[in-house]
């Protein structure tokens, strides 16, 4: 029962009861009688003027409850000249100032958020309390190469990328720096935070791949001009030496110390090779900026196809053309292109023991070229290396090829991989954006 109903019946049943005894006691004395009657009558509205002024703050409260559960925050009530009443109107107007100003600056601070996330240059994925992704930002899209409409409402376990299976073994609190495909690096890191009162997690995944390949380049351009400095400091004089010896013919009178100087030309021949050796090196530490000029791709493809036409023929192996229609212009340095083309193309040759195919697909429309082999394959271990540099899976191989090749594509803007996309089929892909 309510508290309005409450007052009401006991108001009533209180004022019957001095009626009724009022009607016994004072029947015989007329006068008394309507003296009680008025008296009785002048109880009842001031029990009304009570009951309203009463009742009033209680209705004022309700209609601001209404208020709070639709979240309407703007109704204010006005000061009624009545003491208690224009107390709690004024906490009432406090409070919903309070409220207001807390919504708006809860809205400024997720508005400011949602466009930290989407703005952000980190990869962030949110999940909802049962794990699933519930929000993913344009980097994250970027990185993953997946649409936010395949990936919103799914569980990570559901979805396949070598990202998302090593998120799925991360703890929250825990970071990992992993390496895919040899060339891009990542970031990930799990971590959470309290809604409501619940856990969620949520990942981000940073790219390393440009800080990573700085400081790889600067580590090994360092090593490589100490060498080049140690060698050419060495090799120079002691080529000198033996030239001034194989010179002098006093000391070949006789033809007693042949095999000497046999020995003597093989020292300087080998010292050229080291020096040779040095210089392929040192072109890696001092490529020239790209020179972007319109390329014709057929062309350079033709060009390259030709003059490794010849290794391709000692191991049996065919070139076959899948061309698009028409030219194909890229804007690149030719003369560097064509070295990458050329490293690509021995690589793939190479790795043919014996009687293959080198394949190449170029789609003008998506400004794509596949070059790819029908060799033994990359395994897993050797995909997360391949362009490092020094590393080689050649027993005689220097590691600086595809770390050439690598410098030449990231200079330009070229995106690229390499891996073994089937048995006997290994594709270097390279996208000219």
């Amino acid at each position: 029962m309510k508290l309005r109903t409450k007052y009401i019946l006991f108001v009533v049943i209180l004022h019957l009861l001095a009626l009724v005894l009022t009607y016994f006691i004072f029947k015989d004395d007329s006068i008394y009688f309507i003296a009680s009657e008025v008296v009785i009558i002048i109880s009842i509205v001031i029990a009304w003027q009570l009951y309203r002024q009463l009742i009033q703050p209680l209705k004022t409260l309700m209609q601001g409850v209404d208020a709070i559960k639709d979240r309407d925050f703007n109704v204010r009530f006005l000061s009624t000249g009545k003491h208690e009443i224009d107390q709690l109107v004024d906490v009432y107007n406090q409070m919903m100032d309070e409220l207001r100003s807390e919504r708006i600056r809860q809205e400024q601070q997720h508005f400011f958020l949602e466009k930290l996330i989407f703005t952000s240059p980190t990869g962030i994925i949110i999940l909802d309390y049962d794990n699933n992704i519930q929000q993913i930002n344009p980097k994250a899209i970027q990185i993953l190469g997946i649409e936010a409409k395949l990936a919103v409402g799914h569980s990570i376990e559901e979805l396949t990328h070598p990202l998302f299976d090593q998120i799925k073994n991360l703890k929250s609190g825990e970071a990992v720096v992993i390496k895919l495909d040899g060339i891009n690096s990542y970031k990930l890191q799990k971590s959470h935070f309290v809604d409501r009162g619940f856990s969620r997690h949520f990942i981000m995944i940073e790219d390393l791949t440009t800080e990573i390949l700085a400081a790889e380049k600067n580590v090994y351009g360092k090593v490589i001009r100490m060498m080049a400095h140690e060698v050419n400091n060495t090799v120079g004089p002691v080529n000198s030496i033996m030239q001034s010896a194989l010179k002098t013919d006093q000391l070949w009178e006789g033809h007693r110390f042949n095999t000497l100087k046999d020995a003597l030309q093989v020292a300087m021949d080998r010292n050229q090779n080291l020096n040779q050796f040095m210089r392929n090196f040192a072109e890696l530490v001092k490529l020239p900026a790209a020179n972007k000029r319109p390329v014709n791709l057929h062309r350079l493809i033709d060009s390259v196809s030709r003059l490794l036409s010849i290794k391709a023929h000692e191991k049996e192996v065919e070139f076959e053309f899948s061309l698009g229609e028409g030219p194909f212009n890229i804007l690149a340095d030719e003369q560097q292109m064509e070295q990458v083309l050329i490293n690509v193309v021995k690589n793939a040759i190479e790795a043919i023991d014996l009687k293959g195919t080198v394949g190449f697909i170029t789609n003008p429309d998506k400004k794509s070229l596949i070059i790819y082999d029908t060799g033994a394959g990359i395994s897993a271990e050797q995909s997360a290396n391949l362009f490092s540099p020094f590393f080689s899976t050649k027993k005689d191989g220097q590691g600086i090829g595809l770390t050439l090749v690598r410098e030449i594509l990231v200079n330009h803007g070229f995106e690229f991989s390499l891996k073994t996309v089937a048995e006997k089929q290994t594709e270097f892909n390279i996208i000219f954006t």
